[in-house]
Order: C-alpha cells, then sequence, then structure tokens
C-alpha cells in the first residue's frame, strides 16, 4: 500500500482595510520589505504563530506592520489557498476585510519594524480603481473583498463603521454612492433607506457649509446587525 504523504502548508492571515478618504474608496497597502516581491506594494499580513487564530493574527498583522489602532467593522472574507499563490511554498491565506472611517485609522510605523525596514513598510492609502502592481495575488483578493463589502451594505447596517457619529443624509448617500461606484436617485435613496428603521433624526445641525443648514441624523445601534429587508 503506497503511503500517504501529508503536506502541512503555511498559513497566513491578510487583512484589506476600505476607508473613505476626500471622497475617494481606498485600500491600505505596505511595501514588502523581503522577497518575494521586495518593494511591491501588499496587504498587510503575518504568519500565524502557534495555538494563534486567524483573527488573532489579522489584528496582530495590522498593529505591527502598519500600526494601526482601528476601530469600525472587521470580518473573515475568505481562504485563498492556492499552491501557487506564493514562489517559498504551499501558502494559505485566511483574508479579512475591514471598513473604517479615516479618522479612526492612526497610521504609524509598527514598533517592531527595524530601521532598514522602516522607509520600505509605510503603510498608505490606494484608490481600488487606480491599484498599482500588488504582491502574491492581493489585486484578487482586493476585488473579491470589495464584492463582499457592496453586498453587506445591501443587507446590513455596517455603513455605520465608516460615517461619524452625527451625519447629514447627503453623506449617508454620498458613503453608498463611493462604495457602490454610481450615482444614486436622491429621492428614492431617502425613500428606501429611511423605510429601514435604521437611523433616527437629532438636535444637531450642520451648518457652515454653502449649501442650507441639514439635519442630522445618528444610527440607533453602532453594531453589526442584518437588515429586516433588502435595501
Amino acid at each position: 500500500m503506497k503511503k500517504i504523504i501529508y503536506e502541512s502548508p503555511y498559513v497566513t492571515a491578510d487583512t484589506v482595510i476600505f476607508t473613505i478618504q476626500d471622497g475617494v474608496l481606498k485600500v491600505l497597502l505596505i511595501k514588502r520589505a523581503d522577497v518575494p516581491f521586495k518593494g511591491s506594494p501588499a496587504l498587510p499580513g503575518v504568519f500565524l504563530l502557534k495555538n494563534e487564530s486567524g483573527l488573532e493574527a489579522a489584528k496582530r498583522a495590522l498593529r505591527s506592520k502598519t500600526g494601526v489602532q482601528a476601530g469600525g467593522y472587521l470580518e473573515q472574507l475568505y481562504t485563498f489557498d492556492s499552491r501557487f499563490r506564493d514562489p517559498r511554498g504551499h501558502t494559505i491565506s485566511i483574508t479579512y476585510f475591514a471598513l473604517v472611517e479615516e479618522k479612526n485609522l492612526k497610521i504609524r510605523l509598527g514598533k517592531n519594524l527595524p530601521n532598514r525596514q522602516a522607509g520600505i513598510q509605510s503603510p498608505k492609502l490606494y484608490p481600488v480603481n487606480k491599484l498599482p502592481r500588488l504582491a502574491f495575488d492581493h489585486k484578487e483578493i482586493i476585488e473579491l473583498a470589495l464584492l463582499r463589502l457592496r453586498a453587506k451594505l445591501e443587507y446590513t447596517n455596517v455603513v455605520y463603521s465608516i460615517l461619524q457619529k452625527f451625519f447629514a443624509f447627503s453623506e449617508l448617500q454620498k458613503a453608498y454612492e463611493i462604495i457602490f461606484g454610481r450615482k444614486l436617485d436622491k429621492r428614492n435613496f431617502r425613500k428606501k433607506f429611511l423605510s429601514l428603521d435604521l437611523i433616527r433624526p437629532t438636535k444637531q445641525i450642520l451648518r457652515g457649509t454653502r449649501s442650507r443648514p441639514a439635519k442630522l441624523y445618528e444610527f440607533k445601534s453602532r453594531k453589526p446587525s442584518s437588515l429586516k429587508k433588502f435595501f
């Protein structure tokens, strides 16, 4: 009987962090300090340590590789397991995606980065529709994460994680338009979103803009939940 040989692949955790900056949907990338793909932009990621979960590793990657201490929404995306995705050997990537308000992205160099890597791995935000050539299969990962994000906005309340506590209705619609990459009818959007019963008006008023003062709203809950009906 032929002996079966079991392979133990490497396992990594990689995270796609989305935010809106200057009216553009962007993703956080680092430049790799080592081969393979040295100097190429890539998602922040790490190899899993012994007894470490994928989620724990993903959070460690954000702290150590980018210095990001971010709130917002975080969810497991997919497991990429092609034998050919990493020239060093069979490497499985447990991927995650996050949606974070820009002001909560406190980007700084991780404390454990060697000085020789500091300039190379400096994190930077890139527009999702103008990505540079990326390491590994990270472009494919980002594309899948964007599809998942758009789907999440249709049946959950997670858009709260990219908005301030108090926001104008126009800011809410703009967030949807930026993420979906298309204009939305103002009247239909307002009617449809209000029917979801996710937000409530506040006594706050937005002033100081060129347009007339706008009423501000807030989410009834800033915790992830599924909608009772499809948006």
